[in-house]
């Protein structure tokens, strides 16, 4: 006899399957869940690791700002101690150019001139005085020009004052200073060889002396150099002091003097 089953089958089937529907909707929700936290901590542990390597290149980065601090003040220091090491080169390198430049000055002025005042700035010399006449004046301007220590010397001014019935013209020169090769090529051994003060031969040699010792007590007692320069001035107006009583032996007293007075003589004729 056959089974017939009356019972409402096809209810029971729908309701499993949504049963069964429900269920797979509840497992992927929570895969889902399962996922987007799984996301969550990896973003979030990244996040961390770029926060950390964010804070040590900030260290990093500040440790570099710090040490180029320092090196931009070594270079402050650096150029500062180059400088220093310039100054003393030169100050050692024109270490005996003045006592020269004294020297040539007696044995290149002429007996109708005679210095004032000298000044020196650089590289140039400022010479002012008064002379017999042009030809006087243009004739210390060729001694000057053949003077190893000194160049190219520029007429600034003269005139003629009509103060001194001897020596009525006044002038000013400006003088290029030199150094003889002879001298650069040397070195300091041959710089520390410095030549003793000028002599004062006749008369005429001892007047312009007292002359320049006349003005470096005036520059040295000029307020408005500094220190230094006063007392390098005091000690070049004592040198020429010295040189002025020092006597001369072995030396005629009157070649230095000849050339200059013919070559007025025959200018004044």
């Amino acid at each position: 006899m056959a089974h017939i089953n009356l019972l409402p089958w096809r209810v029971e089937r729908r309701k499993q399957r949504e049963r069964e529907f429900f269920m797979q909707l509840g497992a992927a929700f929570v895969a889902a869940v399962l996922v987007v936290l799984v996301w969550s901590l990896w973003m979030d542990a990244r996040i961390n690791t770029q926060n950390d390597r964010n804070t040590y290149l900030q260290g990093e980065i500040k440790q570099l700002d710090e040490r180029i601090a320092k090196i931009k003040d070594l270079e402050k220091v650096r150029e500062s101690l180059l400088a220093r090491k310039q100054i003393i080169e030169q100050l050692q390198a024109n270490r005996s150019q003045m006592v020269h430049l004294f020297d040539e000055l007696v044995k290149t002025i002429p007996a109708s001139a005679r210095l004032n005042g000298l000044k020196q700035t650089g590289d140039s010399m400022s010479l002012d005085g008064v002379a017999q006449s042009n030809a006087s004046v243009a004739e210390y301007m060729r001694n000057i020009e053949t003077s190893p220590w000194m160049g190219h010397a520029d007429l600034r001014k003269t005139e003629n004052t009509h103060g001194d019935s001897r020596l009525p013209y006044s002038f000013g020169l400006d003088v290029a200073l030199n150094r003889p090769k002879a001298e650069e090529d040397s070195g300091s051994a041959d710089e520390a060889k410095m030549p003793p003060p000028p002599v004062a031969k006749t008369p005429a040699e001892r007047a312009q002396i007292e002359t320049m010792v006349k003005a470096l007590d005036a520059g040295s007692a000029n307020s408005s150099k500094s220190p230094a320069e006063r007392a390098k001035l005091g000690a070049m107006a004592k040198a020429l002091e010295g040189a002025q009583t020092v006597p001369n032996p072995g030396a005629p007293a009157k070649s230095e003097v000849k050339p200059a007075s013919a070559t007025t003589a025959g200018g004044a004729k």
